[in-house]
């Protein structure tokens, strides 16, 4: 079997080493050449545990090449951007010019699969007309339709292969082939369903996760108003077997949970009042946690803040709509200077090659996100580098005493 997959991001590059590793001849196929550069040499971009040699071998033996324009192939595999405009709508650019530069190359009897996540009817409203320039009908010539991934960076190589998987065809016969295909290495369940179904469950799976968020940001606030520990009655109402809370934070980021329920938003924005606001409940939080901060250093002349994380997860280098980004903008526009630290991150404005740099002449110390690295953050000597001594954990990650036990002053999103 030969794949052509187009857009080697977070998902494309990690599906197309799997075919590839299970067989298949692949090619890969993106419009920025220090990606098709670098995969010439067996090498990524990206950071994600087990890729590096996983493509550097799928290279070395021939399996896997890339390219800046599409081939013929057995199928074809969209795995493009789907962002969001400023008005929040979803701009579907890259869908439709890659099923622009997949029609030169249909043949009969091929598959196209969109794993791109998008609004309901990308398949059948936007991509089959395009399609069919070729000259051939879909679900009869070719077979068509939508295959979401459900992985997590840091663990995507194994999530591939054991998660289910939905088939979404827009006949029966394109739902099968497509369930085929995946199956040369998925061993998880694929269950085959029509293209608007498995556009909408993959928008419905992170519309979930954010709404559960938005009630425990929701709570975070007004336990902050009524003197109560969010953290410690979320624990306690988690005991209740049918119970299971998500955790507050300082926002939400990351390609999908961020964006994917406003592709829902957008197909029916009468009927989606909840998920609507949800999405701005949780949005405002970085402005909420700028707000937290204004009043922690109030009265300091010429604020300093120093803060650790700015990628939009634990334990990752990937900023994709990063709530802390928004953050650090919102205290620069308050004229509030920011230092920050990462360790995942690099050649970023106002980030510092150590953590003793950042927090160096700062007034506090704020906990974006919470990497292994800063669990035991090193107090002691922190504390004398700064001109005040303060700390503010937006995640509940590193226990106040040991912060208060170097003399600082400590504050908790969503505590007492």
């Amino acid at each position: 079997m030969k794949v052509c997959i187009i857009g080697l991001g977070y998902i494309g590059l990690p599906t197309a080493a799997m075919f590839a590793s299970a067989g298949a001849s692949v090619i890969g196929v993106d419009r920025n050449p220090n990606i098709i550069e670098a995969l010439g040499r067996g090498e990524i971009l990206i950071e994600e545990e087990g890729l590096s040699d996983m493509i550097s071998r799928a290279v070395s033996e021939g399996r896997l090449r890339g390219s800046m324009t599409p081939e013929k192939a057995d199928a074809f595999i969209i795995a493009v951007h789907t962002p969001i405009t400023a008005v929040k709508k979803a701009d579907m650019t890259y869908v439709a010019e890659a099923a622009e530069d997949i029609v030169p190359y249909l043949r009969a009897g091929n598959t196209v699969i969109l794993e791109s996540t998008s609004p309901v009817g990308t398949v059948d409203s936007l991509m089959l007309p395009i399609l069919e320039r070729s000259g051939l009908a879909a679900g009869k010539d070719f077979y068509l339709g939508h295959s979401p991934e459900r992985v997590i960076p840091g663990s995507i190589l194994k999530e591939l292969v054991n998660n289910s998987r939905i088939a979404g065809g827009i006949n029966k016969e394109s739902a099968k082939r497509i369930a085929d295909i995946y199956r040369l290495f998925v061993q998880g369940e694929i269950y085959t369903t029509d293209t608007r179904t498995a556009e909408l469950c993959k928008a419905a799976e992170n519309t979930f996760r954010d709404v559960n968020i938005a009630f425990a940001n929701e709570l975070a606030v007004i336990c902050e108003n009524l003197g109560v520990d969010v953290w410690e009655a979320i624990e306690l109402c988690n005991k209740h077997p049918r119970v299971n809370i998500h955790q507050p934070g300082p926002g939400v980021g990351g390609h999908c949970i961020a964006v994917d329920p406003w592709f829902i938003v957008e197909k029916q924005p009468d009927t989606a009042n909840i998920i609507n606001l949800c999405r701005n409940t949780n949005d405002s939080m970085p402005a909420h946690v700028a707000s937290e901060i204004r009043a922690i250093l109030a009265g300091v002349p010429d604020p300093v803040v120093c803060v650790l994380g700015l990628t939009y997860k634990p334990n990752v280098g990937d900023m994709r709509e990063s709530p802390i980004l928004h953050l650090i903008s919102i205290l620069k526009a308050q004229g509030i200077a920011v230092r920050a630290f990462d360790p995942y991150v690099k050649d970023e404005a106002d980030i510092c090659e150590t953590l003793e740099e950042a927090a160096a002449g700062s007034d506090l110390i704020l906990l974006g996100v919470h990497h292994d690295q800063f669990k035991n953050l090193p107090f002691e000597r922190l504390g004398p580098l700064m001109r005040r001594r303060s700390f503010y954990d937006t995640r509940n990650f590193i226990p106040a005493a040991d912060a208060e036990a170097a003399g600082f002053n400590c504050y908790l999103l969503g505590g007492k």
